[in-house]
């Protein structure tokens, strides 16, 4: 190949220009790719976590009271029945829970009952969910450390820790002291019953419809507060690969009588979202890489004609059709090659770019965008087969010129 190769390099050299410009093409060309791949990427993790950082990954719950079909006039009609006021529950959830902890591909499980509350300080009043839960459990279901935007991250007997704009809402500081009722008529009217207790920490959820409900207390304490001693209306799963989320509560499902959901079905609207984003990704890809591909074929294929009469001194001194093919070949893979490094390069330079101009209001980067290197060899391997296919066109045009006709050409 040594012959080849030497041969190869001179003619892309001789043609300088349009050499130059091919790899200019082929850089630009790889570097939106990765780009465009980097930001969708960066874009989709985001997104992700921020849909995912205030819900579990799986939650099983109870099943809802079965629809009895009654006998009306003969005909058989289908009667759904009123929601029962009490809430629906776990009774074991314990056993649940150490059933679902042994299943691969879960990393925590966490109980929690929760149910609707109202929250008071003097004049002040919020609807609330409370949500009942064991601290270290929960936290490794949504990070809530990562999440406390004032006090500790405390559950102690007495504690209670507010979703930051609950806190606002309330006018409430760590530290004070509010009240939280079952929200009966007779507490809404005068303020009265419920019980007291400390604001330990202020939560930001992410989510600014849950940060003004969401009230954590004690697992017991809720239990009580919501009238279901020893039970608990859900159970949370955190799982290894969020993709697989649907096919491992199928599986969950099959372990205990329960209504086991993933994020993946209660969100069905972003994944159709992040599917499409992905599909137009990969319609780029495939267009730049036809663009490349036919620019790197139209200049091999005017290389093969301003090359004709070398082509026949070469046939005609003993040069065999597969070393021409094989020349044109290694032009079409140089070309992409140099191209691609090149355009791996500027791909970094367009994502540091990017996270150094575009900020969101708080002055911060919108997300980070990660350029990783298998992204960037995939593209540098991507980009030279596709010198190398876009080559065989002209490589084989090469190799069948007759040594005499293209001597006299």
């Amino acid at each position: 190949m040594q012959f080849e190769t030497q041969l190869a390099v001179r003619f892309l050299r001789e043609g300088r220009m349009q050499s130059a410009l091919i790899v200019g093409g082929v850089m630009v060309g790889v570097a939106v790719v990765v780009f465009i791949s980097a930001l969708v990427i960066g874009l989709q993790g985001n997104t992700i976590r921020r849909t995912l950082g205030a819900q579990a990954h799986v939650v099983a719950k109870p099943i809802d009271p079965a629809v009895r079909p009654q006998l009306h006039d003969g005909n058989r009609v289908a009667v759904t029945q009123a929601a029962p006021r009490k809430l629906t529950t776990i009774e074991n959830w314990q056993q649940v829970m150490a059933a679902y902890e042994g299943v691969p591909g879960v990393v925590a499980v966490s109980p929690m009952a929760s149910g609707a509350g109202l929250a008071l300080r003097g004049e002040a009043r919020s609807a609330i969910t409370v949500f009942g839960i064991e601290l270290a459990r929960y936290d490794r279901i949504v990070d809530l450390r990562d999440k406390l935007v004032g006090g500790a991250l405390r559950l102690e007997p007495g504690d209670i820790l507010l979703g930051a704009e609950l806190a606002k809402d309330l006018g409430a500081a760590v530290g004070d002291r509010i009240t939280v009722s079952d929200g009966a008529p007779g507490v809404a009217a005068n303020g009265g019953g419920g019980e007291q207790y400390r604001i330990a920490g202020l939560i930001d959820p992410g989510n600014r419809d849950l940060s003004r409900r969401a009230a954590y207390l004690p697992l017991h304490t809720a239990q009580s507060f919501l009238g279901i001693p020893g039970a608990v209306t859900s159970i949370d799963l955190r799982v290894q690969d969020v993709f697989a989320a649907d096919k491992l509560a199928d599986n969950l499902a099959r372990l205990a009588p329960l209504n086991v959901e993933s994020w993946m079905r209660t969100n069905g609207q972003l994944l159709s979202a992040l599917d499409a984003q992905t599909m137009a990704t990969g319609m780029i890809r495939v267009f730049v890489s036809i663009v490349v591909m036919l620019g790197i074929a139209s200049v091999l294929v005017v290389a093969v004609v301003q090359k004709t009469r070398e082509i026949g001194i070469l046939r005609a001194m003993g040069a065999s059709r597969g070393q021409m093919t094989r020349v044109f070949l290694l032009q079409g893979a140089l070309v992409g090659l140099l191209g691609s490094l090149l355009g791996a390069l500027l791909s970094v330079v367009l994502v540091a770019g990017f996270g150094f101009f575009v900020h969101g209001a708080d002055g911060k980067p919108l997300f980070p965008i990660e350029v990783t290197p298998p992204l960037l060899l995939s593209a540098c391997v991507v980009a030279t087969l596709c010198g190398m296919l876009a080559a065989i066109a002209p490589a084989r045009s090469a190799s069948r010129l007759d040594p005499a006709l293209a001597m006299r050409a």
